[in-house]
Parts: C-alpha cells; sequence; structure tokens
C-alpha cells in the first residue's frame, strides 16, 4: 500500500469538489489519511490571480474567502495572489491541520477573487495512517459529528 497519494484538479471559481475517502477505508481496516500538502495555483497565467480555497469535513461547503478557524471541519485554507505585470506569487499563504485524521469525504472550495475570476487549479496530499479499532472508532466518531453538526 501506498503511504502517500495526491488528488488534483481544476474548479471553477466559486465551484465545490468532493474528495472522495470512502473506498479507501473498505480496501483497508483501521486506516486514516492526513493531509500534508494543499496548494491552488492560477490556470491562466500572465492574468491577476487571487485565488483561495478550503477543505472542510462537514456537509456544508464553506465560504474560501472568508474562513473561520473555529469551525471544527475547517481542514485547510489558503490563498495564493499574483498579477499580470508580476506572473510569480506576491502573496502565498496556506495554513493545514495535520493532525485531523480523515476517514470520510471533504469538501473542497475554490475562488478566484480578481476581476475576471478564472478556473483554479489543486492539488492536494494526503499520507496513509494505520490506527487500532479503538483509534478508528473514535476518528470515526468525531468525524461523523463534525458531518452531521
Amino acid at each position: 500500500m501506498k503511504k502517500e497519494f495526491v488528488m488534483r484538479g481544476q474548479t471553477a471559481s466559486g465551484g465545490t469538489e468532493v474528495l472522495e475517502f470512502g473506498g479507501r477505508q473498505k480496501e483497508n481496516k483501521n486506516m486514516a489519511y492526513r493531509i500534508v500538502e494543499f496548494v491552488i495555483s492560477p490556470s491562466v497565467m500572465n492574468t491577476d490571480f487571487e485565488g483561495c480555497g478550503i477543505i472542510t469535513a462537514g456537509k456544508t461547503a464553506l465560504d474560501p474567502v472568508n474562513p473561520n478557524f473555529r469551525q471544527e471541519s475547517v481542514i485547510a485554507s489558503g490563498f495564493m495572489g499574483t498579477s499580470a505585470s508580476q506572473p510569480y506569487p506576491t502573496k502565498i499563504q496556506f495554513i493545514i491541520n495535520d493532525t485531523f485524521m480523515i476517514t470520510q469525504s471533504l469538501l473542497l472550495t475554490v475562488q478566484d477573487t480578481a476581476a475576471s475570476p478564472n478556473a483554479v487549479n489543486w492539488q492536494c496530499r494526503f499520507e496513509a495512517v494505520k490506527m487500532t479499532d479503538a483509534e478508528t472508532a473514535a476518528t470515526n466518531f468525531r468525524q461523523y459529528s463534525i458531518f452531521d453538526e
């Protein structure tokens, strides 16, 4: 079994993707995953880009422009900005809760807040974590409680 894997894609500005983990648990009993990397990037280079993204464990997508870290479901949040005159990143910040054990699907929402928004490229890297039966039960209950809020 691979210890790390990557999910990546491109999502329209304001869109939400489901990051599916359900099938992975059936194959590997007592496995959870933790996020170790989250990045976003513009889909059109040499243009203004003010992109942000958020990954949550809840059943409702959250606003990536206004993240609230008091919400327990927030697992990762970040933003990146470039301008047409300076196509390299002029601002970049990502915050990841790499202690959150993932056993269920996540929601990833992205937005380009520039005047002419474009789709947002994103990539997440996850690491597999083996747990005991007790840890698995506690982790599943915690994520279910957050999802059911």
